[in-house]
């Protein structure tokens, strides 16, 4: 397994650092659903110590990334097709939640963060390249929910947000990052001209696509 090891501001706790670098093989599937949690192997590849290891490890299983079975110890939760398209009903209403609040209280700079996040989606996606996509993706992500000023409902939304990447990661080859990239623009495009209807509306439209592309994968 390649090395995650990076270089993160002194700021950032050791914990966070892990857990960063642990979700992020979770998610681009290098530990793969049903791989077990090895410690010696994470602290080897992330750098990190056992300590900050564990606290990690100890979030992950209360987002559902990993779980603890009898006499098998820590593995990478499966992926539930089926359990997906609740998860998206409930990620539909927090979406719509946080991109309405977003619209609403973003400042100037933010609202141009958002819309340039917007274009890099959709110009990963016409160039094919899955990694700036999700990239792109992640960084929308991460100015939006700066922009919604609600951190409850940031907090809620962040597991069902690392799940559904994960799904694409491992379904790629049944989605379509045009349309998902359409359905981003106009999310970042109502956010970014402060529209709450038109945000709202966006991810709701995003939330449909992510729901007929769970169908699909779930129909084969």
């Amino acid at each position: 397994m390649q090395s995650t090891k990076v270089s993160t501001p002194a700021k950032m706790r050791a914990a966070d650092i892990a857990y960063d670098a642990i979700e992020s093989m979770i998610v681009t599937l290098q530990l793969k659903p049903g791989a077990p949690i090895v410690e010696s192997e994470l602290i080897e590849i992330t750098g990190l110590g056992r300590t900050p290891l564990r606290e990690a490890l100890m979030r992950m299983s209360s987002n559902g990334l990993i779980v603890q079975l009898p006499r098998r110890g820590l593995i990478v939760k499966d992926i539930e097709a089926a359990e997906h398209v609740t998860l998206i009903e409930t990620r539909r209403v927090i979406e719509k939640l946080i991109a309405s609040s977003a619209a609403r209280r973003a400042t100037p700079q933010l609202r141009q963060d958002i819309a340039a996040c917007g274009e890099k989606m959709v110009a990963a996606a016409n160039h094919g390249k899955l990694d700036d996509f999700m990239t792109a993706d992640q960084a929308l992500d991460h100015v939006v929910h700066e922009a919604c000023r609600n951190p409850s409902a940031v907090a809620a939304v962040i597991p069902l947000i690392i799940k559904c990447r994960r799904f694409w990661y491992a379904y790629q080859h049944e989605g379509d990052m045009h349309e998902a990239a359409r359905c981003h623009m106009l999310l970042a495009k109502g956010i970014a001209d402060g529209n709450e209807e038109a945000a709202a509306r966006g991810a709701d439209n995003l939330m449909d696509y992510l729901e007929s592309y769970t169908r699909k994968v779930i129909n084969g």
